[in-house]
């Protein structure tokens, strides 16, 4: 039994007290980064939602969905869509210190006179943690 119990002690302070690593990845909800960018003839400005993220030292990778006002003028004949529309797009965000780079995707719908599809863009942006 005193044999247990000490193993036991050990087993559970070297989990307590161990270092941990440098690399670690997490999910979260909002990583306070904001970004502004172009994708398909527009622009875009965005904040990364909830993603997966890997972290090392100062160096962030970010996989996730991207909530973002879209900023394009739609030049459709008939009823036009409204210059700056909600839209929610994925993809990878990366951040160097407070510098981020970020590769979305967004869905554009299937319209009278377009099949829908999926267009790529890039933006810019700040860290804020």
């Amino acid at each position: 039994m005193k044999k247990l119990l000490c193993t036991a002690t050990v087993l559970i302070s070297g989990l307590c007290f161990c270092q941990s690593t440098e690399t670690e990845i997490k999910a979260a909800f909002f990583d306070g980064t904001v970004v502004a960018g172009y994708a398909d003839h527009g622009a875009f400005i965005n904040c990364t939602g909830p993603n997966i993220s890997l972290k090392n030292k100062s160096f962030k990778l970010m996989l996730g969905m991207l909530p973002s006002l879209r900023i394009k003028e739609d030049r459709s004949e008939g009823t036009r869509n409204s210059l700056i529309m909600p839209a929610l797009g994925a993809g990878m965000t990366a951040a160097y210190k407070r510098l981020a780079v970020q590769l979305p995707v967004y869905y554009n719908a299937k319209t009278p006179s377009q099949n829908g599809s999926w267009k790529a863009g890039i933006g810019l942006g700040y860290s804020f943690r």
